[in-house]
Formats: structure tokens, sequence, C-alpha cells
């Protein structure tokens, strides 16, 4: 009878140290990023997090046992679970995101913005939107394919000036027609080192049958449209690299909707006070939809509003409206190259 009260209590004890280490394992990622100073993203749609600090991101999701680093290294952990609404992980999934933040922290080369690329919509033999209004007793037709150039040929050279080191490229800086097969790969084509990005901004004015629409907007690629943004080389197991595309392209959709929140918060700043703003919104329409890379869609407003018509024919507006874009541009370079500071001047 002793025999058996000792063999309980040794039993009873061994399971309360095994379910105490289970215990021990469920962190909440949300407290210990917080205390880490690491920025966690979470998409409930594609079921995909990211953890970012110092212009430094990983890539998890809860039923995968691997991370993806900064869209390059793939690197094997516990995957993390998600329990009653938190995302709990293990002692190693934190081990291994320590030791990644610490190691790009003293690796001299950080990510940065190698290349932004301008994209003013339309063009030559496709004029885009168009109207016809009177301003100052004369008839003024409104060219939704010139606001575009000038918009865009005025942002090119405001970032020009600020990152001489980086390459600030346009689809056109004439009137040409492009189609948007062209944009897309002219956007894929360029080159890149390893530890560079490339940014895709493309420039347009809206129009409506509704005469009163007005406003500024910015769109970004939903996650709902699926699009192949790695090199089949990346690994030879097809559902690895299924899941590894996927990754990446919800990488992109958050990069995307921070440089959309900064360019709206930057056109707002500039010419809030004489129009509104509409909000970011997602779709798949657009031309960004087979660029490889974080990529936005800027409408700068409605030609078909005589107010905004009016205003859109004005280059000081038009100034400040590309001075708008550029600050969310730079802000969101910013918040990329933290570790490497700005000296960029606006």
């Amino acid at each position: 009878m002793q025999q058996n009260k000792k063999l309980f209590t040794a039993l009873f004890i061994a399971f309360s140290l095994i379910a105490n280490s289970f215990a021990a394992e469920n962190i909440d990622l949300m407290e210990t990023a917080k205390k880490k100073g690491i920025s966690v993203y979470w998409d409930s749609l594609s079921n995909t997090g990211i953890l970012e600090k110092n212009g430094q991101h990983l890539v998890f999701r809860p039923d995968q046992e691997f991370v993806l680093q900064n869209s390059i290294k793939i690197s094997y952990t516990d995957a993390p679970v998600i329990s009653d609404g938190k995302i709990t992980v293990t002692k190693d999934f934190v081990t291994t995101v320590d030791d990644f933040f610490t190691q790009e922290q003293n690796n001299s080369s950080n990510l940065k913005i190698g290349a932004i690329l301008i994209d003013p919509g339309h063009g030559g033999k496709d004029p885009g939107a168009n109207q016809v209004h009177k301003i100052k007793g004369k008839n003024v037709t409104i060219r939704e394919k010139d606001i575009n150039l000038t918009v865009g040929n005025m942002l090119a050279s405001m970032l020009k000036k600020a990152y001489p080191d980086k390459r600030i490229i346009m689809t056109r800086s004439t009137d040409v027609f492009l189609t948007l097969q062209e944009r897309t790969e002219i956007a894929n084509g360029v080159k890149l080192a390893e530890n560079e990005a490339v940014l895709y901004i493309s420039v347009h004015v809206n129009a409506s049958l509704d005469k009163k629409a007005k406003g500024f907007e910015v769109w970004y690629l939903t996650p709902g449209y699926r699009r192949t943004v790695l090199d089949k080389k990346t690994t030879s197991d097809p559902e690895l690299f299924k899941i590894l595309n996927e990754m990446m392209e919800e990488e992109y959709t958050t990069e995307s909707i921070l440089i959309a929140k900064f360019i709206m918060d930057g056109l707002n700043l500039q010419i809030g006070s004489k129009t509104v703003s509409r909000g970011i919104k997602a779709e798949e329409w657009f031309v960004v939809k087979n660029s490889k890379m974080p990529s936005v869609l800027v409408e700068l407003g409605f030609l078909t509003n005589y107010d905004e018509a009016c205003n859109l024919n004005d280059k000081a507006y038009l100034q400040k409206s590309a001075l708008g874009i550029y600050n969310g541009i730079s802000a969101f370079v910013t918040h990329f190259e933290r570790s490497r500071g700005f000296t960029g001047t606006k």
C-alpha cells in the first residue's frame, strides 16, 4: 500500500511537471512582441502574421512549422497556435524570433528600398477619363493622362532629389501609350540586389456619372487575388512553394496597406482642406495586380466634379498633390529602413 502511494505521488509529480511544461510553452505572442518592441500584423482572412522590427520582417502561419525571414530565407521552428482568440507560441519560436532580429540588427546589409517605380496612368492614344469644363470663361478639356503625367514627373523630381542613392523609374515620362502588360513588365524587370526592395506607385484620376462625387483615395490589391510572386526555383516542393508564395503575397499586401495609409496621410495634409479623403480601398482589377512587389494606385480626384476639375487644372494644386504622395512614400521608406536612418530632405 505504501509503495502504491509512493508510486501515485511520483506519477502525480511527473504529470504536474509535464503539465507545467506545456503551460509554460503557451506564450502569448502579442504580449511578448510588445515587450520586445516588435510590431505584429495579423490578417485573419489569409491566417497569416508578420513580425516587424527595425525594417526587418518575419512571416508566419499558425499551421506551419517554419517562418519566412525577410522574404528570402526559411527557418524551421514550432508552429504557433491560435487558442481562445490568442496566438500562442513556444520558447523555441521566441528564440527563433530573437535570434533573427538580433542577427539582422548586426547585419550591415539591412533591407532598403532600392527602386521606386512611378506609373502615370494612360497616355498617348489612351486619354483615360476626360471632361470639358468652362473655367474662367473658357472651355477647358481636362484629360486624365495629362494630370497623371504632370504629377508623376513632379513626384519623380522630388524623389530623385531626396534619394540620389535609389533608382527612380517612370513607366512613361512623356505622352506615350503603354499597355498594362508593358507597365507590368517594366515593374517586374527592375533588377535588385539581395537586400533591396522596389515600390510601385500608379497615379490616376477618377470620373463618375455623379457630378457631386469628389475626393482622393488609394487602392491596394485585395488579398483575395492570387498571383505568383516567387521564383519557381525557390523550392522543388510544389506544396511548399504554394505556401511560401501565399506568405510572400501577404507580406506584399501588408506593406501595400502601409504605403496606402502613409500616402493618404500625406495627401490629407496637403490637399485635405480643398477636397475629401475617400479612404483606403482594396480591389483586384487595377494595373498593379500582376506586379511582384508592394504596390498601390492613387486616385487624385474626380475630373467630372467642377470644383475638383478646377483644382486638377491648377499646377500649384498638382504640386501639392505630388508632395502629398512624396511625403507618404518617404514616410514608408523611413519605416522600412529605420535601422539605417533617413537622410533625405523634404
